[in-house]
């Protein structure tokens, strides 16, 4: 999975970049990070319904939930290019925390 994250990033770099007509990533970053906030909420909220509607539903409803988690996780990584961050520290803060009990990571981090 690594490998579509770090040919996204390659993308995502390039298309940071370019013109605003010419790239919706672009776009985004043209109009800002209020504007690429706006989105990462936006599909958050669309990830949350969805979710509810797959969680009693058909093979449709399951697929629509991994579409919006598709477009979550996007905006989330033109999120961290617009700040300059790679996806590589999330999946290094996710390998720091395998094997620790949520509990114990949580309480780590309140004190």
């Amino acid at each position: 999975m690594s490998d579509i994250l770090d040919r996204l990033q390659v993308v995502l770099e390039q298309r940071r970049l370019a013109q605003p007509q010419e790239s919706y990533v672009a776009a985004l970053h043209h109009q800002g990070l209020n504007k690429i906030l706006e989105k990462v909420g936006e599909e958050a909220t669309e990830t949350l319904l969805a979710a509810k509607d797959a969680e009693h539903g058909d093979a449709s409803t399951r697929q629509a939930l991994i579409a919006e988690t598709a477009d979550l996780w996007f905006h989330s990584l033109v999120m961290l290019s617009h700040l300059g961050l790679d996806h590589h520290l999330v999946l290094d803060e996710l390998a720091r925390r395998f094997g620790v009990s949520g509990h114990d990571e949580k309480a780590a981090r309140q004190s």
